[in-house]
């Protein structure tokens, strides 16, 4: 007997389908630019949302029942989350999953029982991968849920505090290559500070760094190969995060020569609250050569938190896929960092969720593709720079043959510069608009 059974496998039944247990255009499949649907789009379920929260919020208990016929808090409900999970991930046909350490258990008082609780799941966790095709995509350590951690982690004032945190990254790291893990990620939750009255920013700053090199050492030592991911963050639930946006992270990353092992996990949520769009931050990480992987999710833009809302802004979606395909793709993949609202509380909302996501970005990069392969945006960018590769003074400024004073002789003979050639914003937009609703 399964957890679900009143939810049927999805299936794709297209666009004109009212089901609401279908996909309409996740279609796993379907090939997009010469790969399967699926290879484009790696989709994972974020353990903590989707197994873990109830609802709970500052002003009310939790109102979904994720027990799973098990008693909170034991490791009899750790192991049914598992359970769960992988029939969740096997009907929707979702083939990664990524976890934080105490998603997977209770967390322990004493940190040698909390880690004997670990070894216990995962050889449980391990058993469900082996039976199926689901793998880990990312796994990483909440170092912001226990109080020790109110200063932060890495950032932290306490020495002994910072050696618990090294402590759990150390065992996440474990975690995630006995799981075959693609990525590791730092969200830096704490990392950030209140009040620069109390604060040594360049001694924290630099104690991040001593923990994410420590981690790469470690991580490289006992076998992992894949990216170690920064996930920016300007606010929430500290009043400033060192990880502010991507170029502030990435920044960071080269200042303490950690950019060779680090890429960035974009999330859209935390995009818009650093005031950027999610396409701003993904183009940022691409053409730094750092764009690893993505939170799938988006915010509200009345609300000024991180609402971790399901993806249903097909636009957004669009422009994200455009960046992701020009970008070559992904090192790691989507993971649906998003919850229900509230009064969604049902096993079926928890599957609707997730199909209206997968279908969101589905129609995202066929709708990506077609820009793409339209051409009309790529044509209008080379052309709105060709001043500089026509041009001999153009060329001479890109091979850096020139000079101030050539510059300036140059400029006196013009005698004064016509204007630049037209943005067209609206002209492009127009074409965004054809291509998506055609």
């Amino acid at each position: 007997m399964g957890i679900f059974n009143s939810i049927p496998t999805i299936k794709y039944e297209g666009p004109k389908s009212k089901n609401p247990l279908a996909f309409k255009y996740y279609d796993a499949d379907k090939i997009v630019m010469g790969k399967k649907m699926s290879e484009h789009l790696p989709f994972a379920m974020a353990w903590w949302h989707n197994l873990c929260a109830e609802g709970t919020d500052m002003f009310g208990r939790g109102v979904a029942n994720k027990s799973f016929g098990q008693q909170y808090a034991t490791m009899e409900h750790a192991k049914a989350k598992v359970d769960a999970g992988f029939e969740f991930m096997q009907k929707l046909g979702i083939k990664y999953f990524c976890f934080h350490d105490v998603d997977i258990v209770p967390e322990a008082d004493d940190i040698k029982e909390t880690n004997r609780r670990l070894d216990e799941i995962s050889d449980y966790i391990l058993e469900k991968m082996n039976q199926t095709d689901i793998k880990c995509l990312w796994g990483t350590a909440n170092m912001f849920s226990n109080p020790r951690f109110c200063n932060g982690a890495g950032s932290s004032n306490s020495a002994e505090v910072f050696a618990f945190a090294a402590a759990q990254v150390k065992k996440a790291l474990d975690l995630t290559v006995k799981l075959g893990g693609r990525g590791y990620v730092f969200w830096g939750g704490r990392e950030g500070y209140e009040t620069l009255l109390n604060t040594d920013m360049k001694f924290e700053q630099e104690n991040i760094a001593r923990l994410m090199r420590m981690a790469v050492d470690y991580g490289r030592s006992i076998g992992f190969t894949g990216d170690f991911y920064i996930e920016p963050k300007p606010k929430e639930p500290m009043k400033h995060q060192y990880d502010f946006d991507a170029a502030t992270a990435i920044g960071f990353l080269k200042a303490h020569g950690l950019d060779k092992d680090f890429k960035m996990n974009i999330e859209a949520n935390h995009a818009t609250l650093a005031g950027h769009t999610f396409e701003h931050d993904l183009r940022v990480s691409a053409i730094n050569g750092m764009l690893g992987s993505i939170d799938a999710n988006q915010g509200d833009y009345l609300l000024g938190w991180d609402t971790d809302e399901f993806p249903f802004d097909v636009y957004t979606a669009t422009m994200c896929m455009y960046e992701v395909l020009k970008a070559g793709g992904l090192t790691g993949g989507f993971n649906f960092d998003a919850k229900n609202r509230r009064p969604s509380y049902t096993d079926e909302d928890m599957f609707i969720g997730y199909i209206l996501g997968m279908d969101t970005f589905a129609l995202g990069l066929i709708k990506a593709a077609e820009l793409i392969e339209d051409g009309r945006i790529d044509e209008f960018v080379k052309e709105r720079y060709s001043s500089y590769y026509n041009t001999e003074i153009g060329k001479k400024i890109l091979s850096g043959e020139t000079n101030l004073q050539e510059l300036s002789e140059y400029a006196e003979k013009l005698g004064s510069a016509k204007l630049p050639g037209s943005g067209k914003q609206e002209m492009l937009e127009g074409i965004v608009n054809s291509v998506l609703f055609n």
